[in-house]
């Protein structure tokens, strides 16, 4: 028997900034040894649909959604079964039944064995669900990575799940009120497996629980590893847990700001943000221990202007952040926003993932106080200056955090020359192929679908 693991891009074209997909090194480890195993991810490479195979699995972002459909289609053609999973296919099982032979809602680890079994006698069933499984004795099988051009980082997980619910973020759709840490043992002896290499943890926050971040602290600190994380804006108001950090190894952290106006913030249900402090005073807690700011924001909230661009840009600027995402608000899926600006009827196309017209760096809505060609083009500006040229170097001449040593300025010039080129690479891109996107199955009955995820 043979599986195929698919990494989809939203588009079939390359990209240069493509990281390991951990779900598939997990799943790999999962798997039998007598069971054949193969990687393609079509941000490196070609999708080989003629290669032959018994399974294909393929992972589903909503951004890559069109695209994996498209990828579904040609392998069921062929009589080659393919089962989906990952955040889409969860919080849209009924659509993504309509080009899958099965789907995972939820985590895949806990009925991925049950999968290989019952691919294995062609008796698929068509929904895989199981209680979110503990990730005690979770192991990952990277050597199913080998001769990709990844970049040189070491995606390792510590936990899944957020403590915040944000109006804009289908996390907390997806996991609930659901918090789950791996063992501090297990992640430190993965670590330890590849110390040659930056460490991203890939947690949603990294800061969901302060002495379990302690913990890790301390375990980690002996290795001497640099790494990388995401974690939420009030682990600031903790410089003495922010110095620590950065004495374990920490030399970067991606930070969600989203908004400089306290509206939106509201909307967002993140005005607790505002609790601790100026933003301007809470970068300088990082950057007094050497700890690069990635800085994220979402534009296009209700409060938002056609002046709100530059005032976030020269924040982002002025505070030297590593890097920075201004994002259009992308109501996704699960996420509250969704739901809100669907009932209002601002939605430009709905479903905007699957159809033909939108392309990547649009509005998927109309804003209140700008036009939808406003926000386009007002995120794409702000993404463009912040990553000219002359503003890169202004960035990095910064002895503080981003060029304290030569480790810091190495890793700063490439992330910013790989994000400045990826900005204008994907720009107005189409998601997936030309052409109208025909399920192959037909739509399954909405209450019995409901009916059968949640048995």
């Amino acid at each position: 028997m043979k599986v195929l693991f698919v990494r989809p891009n939203m588009s079939p074209h390359r990209s240069s900034d493509a990281m390991e997909p951990l779900v598939f090194g997990i799943l790999s480890a999962l798997t039998p040894p007598e069971i054949e195993r193969c990687l393609c991810d079509e941000r490196l490479e070609e999708i080989p649909f003629d290669e032959p195979a018994d399974l294909v699995a393929i992972t589903v972002e909503t951004f890559t959604a069109r695209r994996a459909y498209q990828i579904a289609h040609r392998f069921l053609q062929r009589g080659i079964p393919v089962v989906m999973g990952g955040y889409h296919p969860t919080l849209l099982p009924q659509e993504t039944l309509q080009f899958a032979s099965s789907v995972v809602v939820g985590d895949a680890e806990g009925v991925w064995p049950e999968i290989l079994v019952d691919a294995r006698h062609g008796r698929l069933r068509r929904i895989y669900q199981r209680p979110l499984p503990p990730l005690a004795g979770l192991t990952v099988d990277r050597s199913i990575f080998r001769g990709k051009r990844y970049r040189s980082v070491a995606l390792v997980q510590f936990g899944r799940g957020c403590r915040y619910a944000c109006d804009f973020c289908s996390i907390h759709a997806f996991y609930g009120n659901s918090l789950r840490w791996r063992p501090v043992e297990e992640v430190v002896a993965e670590i330890d497996g590849v110390r040659n290499r930056h460490v991203f943890f890939t947690d949603d926050n990294l800061f969901n629980d302060r002495d379990r971040l302690e913990s890790l602290l301390a375990a980690v600190s002996p290795l001497r590893v640099r790494w990388s994380c995401q974690a939420s804006l009030d682990l600031a108001a903790d410089p003495e847990l922010v110095g620590r950090m950065a004495r374990a190894g920490c030399v970067a952290v991606m930070i969600g700001f989203e908004s400089l106006d306290e509206g939106n913030l509201r909307q967002m249900k993140k005005l607790w943000q505002r609790r601790h402090g100026p933003y301007d005073q809470l970068v300088q807690v990082f950057r007094r221990e050497g700890i690069m700011v990635y800085g994220a924001f979402v534009l296009g909230y209700d409060h938002d202007t056609p002046e709100t661009f530059q005032v976030t840009l020269d924040f982002a600027l002025r505070n030297k952040l590593f890097l920075a995402n201004f994002n259009p608000l992308t109501p996704t899926p699960g996420a509250k926003i969704y739901d809100r600006l669907q009932r209002e009827e601002r939605l430009i196309h709905d479903p905007w993932w699957l159809h033909e017209d939108y392309r990547y760096g649009q509005s998927m809505f109309h804003p209140r106080r700008m036009t939808a060609e406003q926000l386009m083009q007002g995120c794409y500006r702000a993404r463009s200056e912040f990553n000219r040229s002359r503003n890169i170097v202004r960035r990095a001449i910064d002895r503080q955090a981003n060029c304290r040593d030569w480790y810091r300025a190495a890793a700063f010039f490439a992330a910013n020359i790989t994000s400045r080129r990826e900005i204008h690479n994907k720009q107005g891109r189409r998601l997936g192929e030309e052409g109208q996107l025909m399920p192959w199955f037909e739509a399954v009955e909405e209450g019995v679908l409901v009916d059968e995820v949640r048995g």
